[in-house]
C-alpha cells in the first residue's frame, strides 16, 4: 500500500465550533449579541430575549455545515 492513497481527514474549524452549534435535528444555533456590557441602558425584553439562542438563516447554516464536517446532518 502507498503511504500517498490515504485520503486525509477533514478538519474541524475550531472558529466555527466555539461559535455555533448544531441540534439534532441539523439546526444550526447561534448565540445572541448585546449581553456583555452597558446592560443598564437595555430593556429587560431586550436583555431577556438576547438571553436565548438563535437559529441562523439557511445559507448561512450551509456555510457552517462545511465548517463542522464531523457534525450530525440531516
Amino acid at each position: 500500500m502507498d503511504r500517498f492513497s490515504v485520503i486525509p481527514m477533514q478538519k474541524t474549524k475550531k472558529s466555527f465550533a466555539k461559535r455555533f452549534k448544531i441540534t439534532g435535528t441539523g439546526k444550526v444555533m447561534r448565540r445572541s449579541p448585546n449581553r456583555r456590557h452597558l446592560l443598564s441602558n437595555k430593556s429587560v425584553k431586550q436583555k431577556r430575549r438576547s438571553g436565548q439562542d438563535k437559529e441562523t438563516s439557511k445559507g448561512f447554516s450551509a456555510i457552517v455545515h462545511k465548517a463542522l464536517p464531523h457534525s450530525n446532518r440531516t
